[in-house]
């Protein structure tokens, strides 16, 4: 998906603190993130797609927050969810060119996310690219927000997603396989080796059984790292006091998390530690 009527090679002009900038007119983000390219012109390795994906439902849910306490409208939160909804559906991928090199906390991803949604959602409204009207990737996508608190929201959201949905399953029906083989070859003797050499007699069943049980105890381990996954930093802001954020507004967005995800996510007791 590319802005409505751009072309490739054509440029428009974006504006920041910094001042103004030339980036591609069928790419949805802004200034920050074209600097971001500049500056961090480092290999290609991207950012993985989950967690792109992962903030996408987080704008979602913080817009939906932001309303429900009364700080955004209903329009300029529709149009914002609407947008941040492509985001989470890999809709806009095409749109999110920064490398894993950039400065901490991932201050560089959470603009080039807001900037995309913000883009994204003035073109819904019929607006102009880069006008920051009616929604200021700011001042409104990432209200009640900061990249200290939104990356950390984003990597707990796509791990949990990653291992429930990816890795568990995948693992699961490897542990299964390996079992049904244990139990064909219960009756097929080997010899057991210890130290490179031939040791005692065994079965090759007794020998899979073993997999069988490695693999049972990852997954619990792996289960077992989940709860603490499902608490979320989003609310703490910058550093874990929550300025400048709505005491509710946590809880209220991790309900939402939860809601759109289908995974148990609770907003942190301890923002400090969250955020470390």
């Amino acid at each position: 998906m590319t802005p409505a009527g751009s072309k490739s090679g054509q440029k428009r002009k974006e504006s920041d603190s910094m001042g103004t900038i030339e980036v591609p007119a069928d790419r949805y983000y802004a200034a920050q993130t074209e600097r971001s390219l500049h500056h961090f012109d480092i290999a290609h390795d991207t950012m993985p797609v989950p967690l792109l994906h992962a903030f996408g439902h987080l704008k979602r849910a913080c817009a939906l927050a932001n309303q429900e306490l009364g700080f955004l409208t209903k329009e300029k939160a529709d149009l914002i969810v609407k947008a941040a909804t492509e985001v989470a559906e890999g809709k806009l991928d095409d749109h999110f060119p920064l490398r894993i090199w950039q400065t901490g906390s991932g201050t560089q991803t959470n603009m080039n996310v807001n900037e995309v949604i913000s883009n994204r959602a003035i073109e819904l409204a019929g607006g102009v690219l880069g006008s920051k009207k009616p929604i200021h990737p700011n001042d409104d996508v990432n209200m009640s927000q900061s990249s200290n608190d939104t990356f950390p929201t984003a990597m707990h959201l796509a791990a949990v997603s990653e291992l429930q949905k990816t890795l568990l399953p995948s693992v699961q029906k490897l542990r299964d396989a390996i079992d049904k083989k244990s139990k064909e070859f219960r009756d097929l003797i080997k010899i057991g080796r210890t130290h490179l050499m031939d040791a005692v007699p065994m079965t090759l069943g007794q020998e899979f059984s073993g997999y069988v049980a490695q693999l049972d105890a990852a997954m619990a381990r792996i289960e077992a790292s989940l709860p603490e996954l499902y608490e979320l930093a989003l609310g703490g802001t910058a550093v874990g006091t929550g300025l400048n954020t709505h005491a509710q507004f946590p809880g209220k967005a991790a309900a939402h998390l939860a809601k759109s995800t289908g995974f148990p996510f609770v907003s942190a007791k301890n923002k400090f530690y969250a955020l470390a």
